[in-house]
């Protein structure tokens, strides 16, 4: 893939916005996940620079919290971060980039298809969360879906419903600027 300057520009300032809304959460004290604005990043990106650059922008937001810089929820970083109980999640939020990201690139006028996309991308970020949760705390993959996945589902659909509105209204203005195609 041959990324123009601006691409990449905007590609790099996604990451940056991940690494701004990642470390904003809220610890529950039931369980090792915190609600964060991690997948709120997520979506922002693939909405302003397309599935693919979003995608990389995940990785590059990923890579720079596996080298320890507190771009992980609670200002955290490293290795143990990554690989922790939580680890899962972040991993499938680049499932989440691909899958709402394709969705997105096509449907990004239609919220209610773009809402479906960044759904069904969620739903495979809980379940790479939910297995690595279960597998790094030595619990059932039933018990971590309760610990990991369903006290979050409300705050995720109400997520989910803001950057729908905002994403598209964010595309729109990269549009009109032309930093970014009509058709991605």
């Amino acid at each position: 893939m041959n990324m123009k300057t601006k691409e990449l520009t905007l590609t790099a300032l996604m990451a940056a916005v991940l690494c701004v809304l990642g470390p904003l959460a809220i610890p529950l004290p039931f369980s090792p996940v915190p609600i964060s604005l991690t997948m709120v990043g997520v979506y922002l990106a693939v909405y302003a620079v397309g599935m693919w650059r979003g995608t990389i922008a995940m990785c590059v937001y990923l890579l720079l919290g596996l080298v320890g810089l507190p771009v992980f929820s609670g200002y955290t970083g490293g290795p143990a971060k990554l690989f922790g109980p939580t680890g899962g999640y972040l991993i499938g939020f680049v499932f989440t980039a691909l899958i709402s990201g394709f969705f997105i690139d096509r449907w990004w006028k239609n919220r209610l298809i773009s809402a479906l996309g960044m759904v069904l991308g969620i739903a495979v970020a809980y379940v790479f969360g939910s297995a690595w949760l279960a597998y790094v705390n030595g619990l059932t993959f039933g018990q971590a879906m309760t610990a990991g996945v369903i006290p979050y589902v409300g705050f995720d659909l109400i997520k989910i419903v803001l950057v729908a509105i905002i994403g598209t209204e964010l595309r729109k203005c990269l549009i009109k600027a032309n930093l970014v195609a009509a058709g991605e």
